[in-house]
């Protein structure tokens, strides 16, 4: 199917280790095909805006072109085939993206990988190369500090399957041989149409501010039951895994997570 796109979805977050909690939300998220992105009236524009600055690799270069050196790095050559990202719109100046997921196509249109780009609230990010199988499952080691409650090891399990009509993503944390935590991202496809933005940005305003409010006001109520894990002393990740001096520029706001 053709992006852009918006989905209608509920996400919801699950702990499973020492404190069982579960709390989940409505939100909408866009893919979009980063050589065609959402051209809106002008009026609209505000609320839907993709830049580079939010993603992996160098601000002042297409989102795209980032991706490609993110996977020449690995060895990946797409050869111009298409890449899909699943992501939040900046809405009003500001974006929050827990999880970016890119879908990487050959030109002959097959999946060559997958690109899960993992945000936290302290302005940190890190890109999980994956390789899934038929069904969109894979796995990788934990790496990347996302939440003062869990501490930086164990394994994620991930469903990302290419969205269709449906979008269902699920990410297990498992450690000490079970699973810590759940994330489920369920929606509907709707089309990107002008009229259908508009309704969406009515229907959910501040989407991204709400989720990032969402995500620390549970962190706070986690905080008074559970003890904080120390954030590693250790550099985040850019586009060829050394230390990135943009991972803090834009989103250098500290706060809770999951």
């Amino acid at each position: 199917m053709s992006a852009p796109a918006l989905y209608d979805a509920e996400v919801r977050h699950a702990r499973r280790r020492d404190l069982e909690t579960a709390f989940s939300h409505p939100i909408y998220y866009w893919l979009v095909d980063l050589d065609a992105l959402p051209r809106l009236p002008f009026w609209l524009r505000p609320f839907a805006r993709f830049d580079a600055r939010d993603h992996l690799g160098d601000p002042g270069r297409g989102i795209r072109e980032n991706v490609d050196t993110y996977l020449a790095a690995h060895g990946i050559d797409l050869a111009g085939g298409r890449v899909l990202m699943l992501a939040h719109a900046r809405v009003l100046g500001y974006v929050f993206n827990p999880i970016s997921v890119f879908w990487c196509h050959r030109a002959d249109g097959t999946l060559a990988c997958v690109v899960a780009e993992v945000h936290n609230t302290y302005g940190e990010r890190h890109c999980y190369l994956l390789h899934p199988d038929p069904s969109g499952r894979a796995g990788v080691d934990k790496e990347f500090y996302v939440s003062p409650f869990l501490t930086v090891d164990g394994h994620y399990t991930m469903r990302l399957p290419e969205p269709d009509d449906r979008l269902g993503i699920a990410i297990t944390l498992h450690q000490d041989g079970a699973p810590a935590f759940v994330a489920t991202l369920a929606g509907i496809r709707r089309p990107a149409t002008t009229r259908q933005v508009a309704r969406t940005v009515l229907r959910r305003p501040l989407v991204t501010q709400r989720t990032a409010a969402l995500i620390r006001r549970h962190g706070i109520a986690l905080w008074t039951k559970l003890p904080v894990v120390p954030k590693p002393a250790r550099p985040p990740q850019n586009r060829a895994g050394l230390p990135d001096e943009h991972s803090t520029q834009d989103q250098h706001q500290e706060g809770v997570t999951r």
